[in-house]
């Protein structure tokens, strides 16, 4: 699965790509950091192992990684 979000000119884009409500945790930390212009795309696969309401937090820490690390 790949969840990706990005604000383009104030316009929220995202997809899910299967894992429901994970473009909207990316677009929300998006809005919230005040970052335009970069898309964010957390890549999950099944690796035999339910995560539930884990796979959040997980694309939470990806993305907090971005945040606070971004590529020059």
């Amino acid at each position: 699965h790949n969840s990706w979000g990005v604000l383009l000119d104030g316009v929220p884009l995202k997809s899910d790509d299967g894992e429901s409500g994970a473009g909207m945790v990316i677009l929300r930390m998006l809005e919230r950091a005040e970052r335009s212009g970069e898309l964010i795309i957390v890549t999950r696969w099944y690796g035999g192992k339910h995560l539930g309401g884990d796979r959040f937090r997980h694309v939470q820490e990806a993305t907090r990684l971005y945040l606070d690390h971004p590529a020059s």
